[in-house]
């Protein structure tokens, strides 16, 4: 009826009401948040089928794009595996529960009941494929990093020497993900195999188990920078997504944990309430887990602008950020100090990185599609949900600019500048994203090269005004994925 509540405002009502546009007038059933909503959604699947028809075309024509099944890299494959009982059950669970629990819960017991439902969902979608093909060989391949574990066997010397096997043409060239990485995101599995837990078996446990993690960390920054209210609503869009494909078992879900809690220390140090010891230490632990980012991928030292966004949101006057702001720049020191002592030159890795790209397929693929299919790409990875909740985000920050920034204490409380603060932060994720998309450094495989920064796109979801539906979207959409494509990550 006209006016009415939906089940949706229902479920996640609680303590926190429904949000915003959730709350505005409707027009025969529909309000016109929910029309602009599907609009995005549906732009954002043209954009998808415009790839997808416009790349086979480029791939069967010329062969340049290297993908089997653009733009993602995947090949045709329908199957069902024994995660498939369990993926959907898990779907199931979220979509008809995921809202009113996270309404309800207290705060620990939600962050620890979105972790253990994120494994739940990323492990079976990983055993779709069955456990040899879905885990444990995934890293195990001729570019993946374990292949590689024997020439750390002194570990200090490889790395004086890594710069030198960067370029094709140079002696025992590094194989493609090592050379297209600083050396610590080969270290990760060389440290796991020098403590016991060797092969591509423990490395894929790793990474699900690690970087199912992010959720929990982007909960901990919305909740100290938009609300409590918002950082509920916000944690099944985190559980479902569509991106769980990509971090069961890849490494990019390490990356994206590592990136994520560098960003949530970095909030919880700034905006959080704690006592002045506890903060002081992530402000340390965010400097230090940054520069962890950075030894990790050279792409996602883009972080830094999710980080400039954190510090604008931030509600504490500035002598206070000047004070935190050592012990953040000493903790950003530790890794890059470790190092450039070991003997490795970042600045000259990533040179020959430049070089070494042009000279392989990232020389042939086309940038006029895959400056634009890789967003087709975050589109696949984040879901229509996300589509459709970034132009909401957008209007919210509009809305409420001139009072986004205030550290006013009377705005805290204010649902419509809540909303706006997590639109800059959502869009500050974007537009990291954007520019690498500009680079010309990531064309193609996106869907796990920026598994980092969509982490920080899907709290948008918090503001869609009918969730239950947005999440049997973001389910549906990630089961199609891992059921008709075999995915090559």
């Amino acid at each position: 009826m006209k006016g009415s509540a939906t089940d949706d405002e229902t479920l996640t009502s609680g303590p926190c009401g429904p949000s915003a546009a959730a709350r505005r007038p409707r027009f025969s059933g529909v309000t016109r948040p929910l029309l602009r909503e599907l609009s995005a959604a549906a732009a954002a699947a043209l954009l998808v089928l415009v790839a997808v028809l416009a790349g086979r075309r480029i791939q069967d024509v010329h062969h340049t794009l290297f993908v089997a099944w653009p733009p993602l890299f995947a090949a045709w494959d329908p199957h069902v595996g024994p995660g498939t009982p369990a993926a959907v059950l898990v779907a199931a669970a979220v979509v008809a529960y995921g809202p009113a629990l996270a309404g309800r819960l207290p705060w620990r017991w939600l962050l620890a009941g979105a972790w253990a439902a994120s494994l739940a969902w990323t492990w079976s979608l990983a055993l779709v494929d069955g456990w040899r093909r879905g885990v444990a060989t995934r890293l195990t391949t001729g570019n993946e990093y374990l292949s590689v574990i024997g020439r750390f066997h002194d570990i200090p010397a490889t790395l004086r020497d890594f710069t030198h096997h960067i370029v094709e043409g140079s002696p025992a060239p590094w194989p493609a993900h090592i050379a297209g990485h600083p050396p610590a995101a080969t270290l990760t599995f060389v440290l796991l195999d020098r403590v016991g837990l060797s092969g591509g078996g423990w490395a894929g446990a790793w990474c699900v188990t690690s970087g199912t993690t992010a959720c929990v960390a982007v909960l901990v920054a919305v909740r100290a920078l938009a609300g409590e209210c918002l950082a509920r609503r916000a944690a099944p869009f985190l559980v479902v997504a569509p991106a769980a494909v990509w971090v069961g078992a890849s490494a990019d879900g390490w990356f994206a944990a590592v990136a994520a809690w560098s960003v949530a220390l970095l909030a919880s140090a700034v905006a959080g309430r704690g006592r002045t010891a506890t903060r002081a230490a992530a402000a340390f632990g965010s400097g230090l887990l940054f520069g962890l980012t950075c030894y990790l991928s050279y792409g996602l030292t883009l972080f830094a602008l999710i980080g400039a966004g954190v510090v604008l949101l931030a509600r504490v006057a500035p002598g206070a950020l000047l004070r935190g702001l050592p012990l953040f720049v000493g903790g950003l020191a530790v890794v890059p100090l470790l190092f450039t002592l070991a003997g490795f030159d970042w600045w000259e890795a990533y040179r020959l990185l430049v070089r070494r790209y042009y000279q392989g397929v990232g020389g042939i693929r086309p940038y006029g599609y895959w400056v634009w299919a890789n967003l087709a790409c975050t589109v696949l990875i984040t879901g229509p949900a996300t589509a459709a909740a970034l132009p909401r985000a957008a209007t919210a920050l509009a809305g409420r600019r001139t009072r986004v920034l205030a550290r006013d204490p009377g705005t805290a409380g204010d649902p419509a500048t809540a909303e706006a603060r997590l639109g800059l932060l959502v869009l500050c994720a974007l537009l990291a994203l954007l520019v690498a998309d500009v680079s010309g450094m990531s064309k193609a495989e996106t869907e796990r090269i920026w598994l980092p920064f969509a982490m920080w796109l899907l709290p948008a979801g918090a503001l869609l005004t009918r969730p239950r539906a947005w999440l049997a979207g973001q389910a549906v959409l990630a089961l199609l994925i891992n059921h008709l494509l075999l995915t090559g990550w």
